[in-house]
């Protein structure tokens, strides 16, 4: 396929992500097999299907492309590249909980084309290309109007290694549960975003994400109208994963706190990921 718009791109990244995300479905009431890829982040046999699936559909339509998944890594190619989670919440998956999706992004050199996050249980499938707006189901679908932090509604998560370095993540936790009406940890930061962009929260923190986590993510916030930036207000970047995503009424208050909070830790930002 020649065809490289950004109307054309999201098309095949919603087929994509509704194709792994049928495999999911399909094995989610059945056995699975767990593993750990260290501390407490794990893998499932569902995880390696619903990659081959949404993969095997992306090579089908573009052999060419660089494609970056969650469990196979990186392979090489020519001109855009494909992001892939498919599955982001597999805790939430391991343990029945019905609260996951596929997110599936297409980058070019100057940023996120086009992307789709499909929650299979609840048969939503959220997505947007540049210039396009975003919608939810085919709707176009907006960022809340909030414009008071304790007016709002904010959600986050914890990265794989909080554990070992819970401050940054609950101390900012900490910072913003009394400041909002209402926190919410949902355990899938793909999804979290999606909610964001279709208005249902109202701003979304997280330390420590990875490309795949973000990258349809980060363009649905952006077309449905609201505000993606690094959790200390800098330029987002899809290979800096410490995000900050909110209504834009809420965008100076939130990061007001969040520079504040980070200036108190000494936290020093990340350096780029590929």
């Amino acid at each position: 396929m020649s065809d490289e718009s950004p109307a054309t791109l999201r098309r095949i990244a919603e087929e994509g992500a509704r194709l792994a995300g049928r495999v999911l479905a399909e094995r989610f009431q059945g056995e699975r097999t767990i593993e750990y890829k260290g501390g407490i982040d794990l893998v499932t046999d569902a995880d390696r299907a619903a990659e081959a699936a949404v993969l095997g559909f992306i090579r089908q339509h573009y052999p060419g492309h660089a494609i970056l998944a969650e469990e196979s890594g990186a392979s090489k190619g020519s001109g855009l590249r494909w992001i892939v989670d498919p599955l982001d919440g597999t805790t939430n998956y391991a343990h029945r909980v019905p609260h996951f999706c596929v997110s599936v992004g297409v980058e070019g050199p100057d940023g996120v084309l086009a992307g789709a996050i499909y929650a299979p249980m609840m048969d939503e499938l959220f997505s947007a290309a540049r210039g396009e707006g975003a919608t939810l189901n085919g709707r176009p679908m907006r960022v809340s109007g909030t414009t008071e932090l304790g007016h709002s509604l904010l959600c986050t998560g914890f990265p794989y290694d909080v554990h070992e370095r819970p401050e940054g993540p609950v101390g900012l936790l900490k910072r913003f549960i009394v400041r909002a009406q209402g926190m919410r940890r949902t355990g899938s930061a793909a999804l979290d975003l999606a909610y964001v962009a279709a208005g249902r929260f109202d701003g979304f923190f997280e330390f420590g994400l990875k490309p795949w986590d973000v990258a349809a993510g980060s363009l649905l916030v952006q077309e449905a109208g609201g505000t993606m930036v690094r959790i200390d207000g800098a330029p987002f970047q899809v290979g800096i994963g410490d995000v900050l995503a909110c209504a834009p009424g809420l965008a100076s208050q939130l990061i007001s706190e969040s520079r504040g909070f980070l200036a108190d830790i000494g936290w020093v930002p990340p350096a780029p990921r590929a």
